[in-house]
């Protein structure tokens, strides 16, 4: 597929190491935009930005360190952005973890819940006075399949109260694509250029599928890669959603195939939760009060 060129925007990618991260930045780099690889891992990151140069040599990369999962970390880093950098074209939230042993985050949170939507609202929030200062600047956030049929457990979003990877990982999900569409008519609300997107990658066969904190054994790795389309497959629908022109925010974009598994990028139905709007406010209401980020939309 073609997309509209990107030179010289800023991009930020978190998790941006490996699998549809690392795809996703291979792709900014061929567009022409200067990417900031967001990662937990600065020895990964490095190696991730090396592999993208091989590449795409003329490439404007930098590793920063990020973790989600620490809100202290995440303040760190958009404060260290934000002193250096004077625009955000795109924002990819991206970074994820999928049904680990239930842990918990340097602030307590449930480790799915935590990362990948708390620590995400919370970024997206420290950043948002850049984005509203770019024209047309995007936030692009990535759901899943799982979060059909989930829900948002208010009464034990820290999993003391019982715990199941794969529900909470669907809830996180969920999180997801319900701030991402929230974002969006928060946005439309004050009248700014920023658009808000969510996308899914279908199912994809990348790092997240682990036997608890242990890689797969190699046979299980064979099958994946046989019966799941690949990461660069599964990049293609945050690359659209960052890059299509004809795209006016809310939207969100997943693969066109069987099920919505694998294929090309197209619009996408989310789970009728999603438009629950009162779910989606105490999400919000919910989210700030742990975080302790509030939006601000003036510019």
């Amino acid at each position: 597929m073609e997309y509209n060129t990107i030179t010289g925007k800023t991009a930020i990618i978190t998790g941006a190491n490996s699998g549809l991260g690392l795809e996703t930045a291979k792709s900014f780099a061929r567009l022409g935009a200067r990417i900031i690889l967001a990662v937990r891992n600065l020895d990964k990151g490095q190696a991730a930005e090396q592999e993208i140069r091989e590449e795409s040599p003329e490439a404007t990369i930098e590793v920063m360190q990020l973790d989600l999962s620490d809100l202290e970390s995440v303040r760190a880093f958009a404060e260290t952005f934000t002193s250096r950098f004077d625009l955000l074209d795109l924002l990819i939230n991206n970074a994820g973890v999928m049904t680990p042993p239930y842990t918990k985050t340097k602030d307590d949170f449930e480790l799915q819940f935590g990362s990948n939507h708390l620590g995400h609202f919370a970024l997206t929030g420290r950043l948002l006075p850049l984005l509203l200062q770019t024209e047309n600047s995007r936030v692009v956030t990535l759901s899943s399949l799982a979060h059909r049929n989930s829900a948002i457990y208010f009464d034990n979003l820290d999993g003391s109260n019982g715990y199941k990877a794969m529900k909470f990982y669907g809830q996180s999900k969920l999180a997801n694509l319900m701030f991402a569409t929230e974002l969006d008519e928060r946005l439309k609300q004050h009248g700014v250029s920023t658009l808000s997107l969510a996308c899914h990658p279908g199912i994809s066969a990348t790092n997240l599928f682990k036997i608890g904190n242990r890689e797969m054994p190699r046979i299980f790795k064979g099958l994946l890669h046989r019966y799941l389309q690949p990461a660069t497959m599964g990049a293609l629908p945050t690359v659209y959603a960052a890059t299509e022109a004809d795209l006016t925010g809310g939207e969100y974009i997943g693969p066109d195939g069987k099920g919505r598994r694998k294929g090309y990028p197209a619009l996408e139905q989310p789970d009728p939760a999603v438009n629950d709007a009162g779910v989606r406010q105490k999400l919000w209401d919910v989210s700030e009060k742990l975080t302790g980020v509030t939006f601000n939309f003036s510019k």
